[in-house]
């Protein structure tokens, strides 16, 4: 109870005062920092979005388990369960001094948190102590026995109706208190009506990107369709609570190794000519066959024009870009100047503004890069420096500086271990090779002879491109591989490689069964 009353109230404290200060979130936030790379891959592999809510649920568990053990190790004494309780609150009090973006105002939550842990686990000790001391006489006679001869006795255990009635009544109270304290620190953190901000905004780009054309996708063949809805656009980061920030609170700074530092509103972005791309991302963390790419019409700013604006002075060779929970980026300034690049300051996916969880009000958008690198949601700030001056979140943490999207392909029909008839079979899938185009597709079954694919009406040389093939399958388990060649004339490599330090590379391998 005393572990559930700090949590509830640090997040009740958090929710006036700094959401990221909420000693539960700030733990947990710390944890991913924390976790090594091969968990974080296998917890992406195995839950995909739901990663953080398992994140969440595993360190309710503990806690709990910890709480457990803290309160049996506290039956004679109260010393084990205040030490415990305290030294929660002490990492939760490290945990939210770590976390980059809360200031000194935030650490109210985690002193709120340490202070009433101890506190009410004093107190409910102290109940249970007076209502288990509490012992009441027995009489203990024979039966058929005269009341002279009865004798009395008095039981530990036996603890009075009324002793256990006020303990179980409080912990109730306080248990009850706990969640309420928790719905309100909830409910205070999402006062910030983010969605009204973004029904009030009207996208009207100065320039559209060109219709998709007939024949871009073979999603009756089972590729997906071209353009991802915002609904299915994959999410990969490292919020576990969706930053919460109005249109209209939005204030943006360039600055670092400049002629001129911006700093601009959101109204002054939007004031600029908007343009409208259709661009594919992908995420580093894909691995080979991966879910994580995704294709959409961004509405933005051009970058390039920003920066040409500010003036980049020689020298400075990466934008260090951090977004409102304190992530940072590091993108190569070569890679935004390029006059053929489409790099954004993007405010609007599919003609509506960005979704809460995709970046709303301003998110940062470079093709041919993988997001880590490239695609900072929440943006606030952006420095202009050097890859020698300053390292982001990911290349401390042993992920490459400078992060090109490799050429690669999947397979979308067969799915895994999937049964199809035998006979004419037509295979799908899709592939992307941002910045040069994808060429060709060769597709092999059971290790025969590589078989070039009929490919989609390409969109531009920045977006994902579909492929199918027909085979002729006889009865019996079949394998079935893809690689993709780019307009370079390079050829997607079959050499196995985990998505770190620079991504996934190999090609992938589908088994399925054909039957009568």
């Amino acid at each position: 109870m005393s572990v559930a009353a700090a949590l509830a109230a640090g997040h009740l404290v958090a929710g006036f005062v700094e959401p990221f200060a909420s000693p539960f979130l700030a733990v947990g936030n710390t944890a991913i920092d924390l976790t090594p790379h091969p968990v974080k891959d296998f917890a992406i592999r195995t839950f995909g979005e739901d990663d953080k809510p398992v994140l969440l649920g595993g360190m309710a568990v503990v806690i709990t388990l910890v709480a457990v053990a803290a309160g049996l190790l506290s039956r004679r004494s109260a010393v084990p369960g205040a030490v415990v309780a305290a030294l929660l609150g002490v990492l939760a009090f490290a945990a939210v001094l770590a976390r980059p973006s809360v200031g000194s105002a935030g650490l109210l939550a985690p002193v709120a948190s340490l202070l009433v842990g101890v506190g009410v686990f004093w107190w409910l000790h102290s109940l249970a102590r007076r209502a288990r001391g509490a012992r009441t006489p027995i009489q203990d006679s024979a039966p058929g026995s005269t009341p002279e001869g009865a004798s009395t006795r008095t039981v530990d255990w036996d603890v009075p109706g009324l002793g256990r009635r006020r303990f179980l009544v409080t912990s109730t109270a306080v248990a009850a208190g706990a969640g309420v304290a928790a719905a309100a620190g909830q409910l205070f953190t999402g006062r910030v009506d983010v969605e009204a901000s973004r029904r009030s905004i009207r996208l009207s780009p100065d320039s559209l990107a060109p219709p998709i054309p007939a024949g871009a996708d073979f999603a009756g063949d089972g590729t997906p369709g071209f353009i991802t809805s915002n609904a299915d656009f994959y999410r990969v980061d490292t919020a576990l609570s969706v930053p919460r920030l109005r249109a209209q609170d939005w204030r943006m700074r360039i600055h670092g190794m400049v002629d001129r530092e911006l700093v601009l509103t959101y109204d002054d972005l939007i004031g600029r000519p908007l343009v409208e791309k259709t661009i594919t991302l992908c995420c580093v963390s894909n691995e080979v066959g991966g879910p994580y790419v995704s294709t959409t019409n961004f509405i933005g700013v051009s970058l390039r024009d920003l920066l040409l604006e500010a003036g980049v002075r020689p020298g400075s060779d990466q934008l260090a870009t951090r977004s409102v929970d304190g992530w940072t980026c590091g993108t190569p300034v070569e890679a935004i100047m390029d006059p053929n690049s489409d790099a954004l300051l993007a405010v609007g996916m599919n003609g509506e503004p960005l979704p809460v969880e995709h970046g709303f009000p301003v998110r940062m958008v470079v093709p041919g890069l993988y997001g880590f690198v490239s695609a900072t949601k929440w943006l606030v700030d952006a420095e202009l420096t050097t890859f020698e001056a300053f390292d982001p979140y990911w290349v401390r943490r042993g992920w490459a500086q400078r992060a090109p999207i490799k050429t690669m392909s999947r397979v979308d029909r067969p799915k895994g271990f999937e049964e199809v008839p035998v006979g004419r079979f037509v295979a799908a899938g899709i592939a992307w090779a941002q910045h040069t185009g994808v060429d060709k597709v060769e597709v092999r079954l059971d290790e025969g002879p590589w078989q070039q694919a009929e490919l989609s009406t390409e969109v531009n040389i920045d977006t994902w491109r579909m492929w199918r093939v027909e085979l002729d399958l006889p009865p019996g388990s079949h394998t079935i591989q893809c690689r993709a060649t780019d307009r370079s004339g390079y050829t997607q490599t079959d050499e196995r490689a985990e998505p770190i330090p620079d991504g996934a590379s190999g090609w992938q391998s589908i088994v399925f069964t054909a039957q009568a």
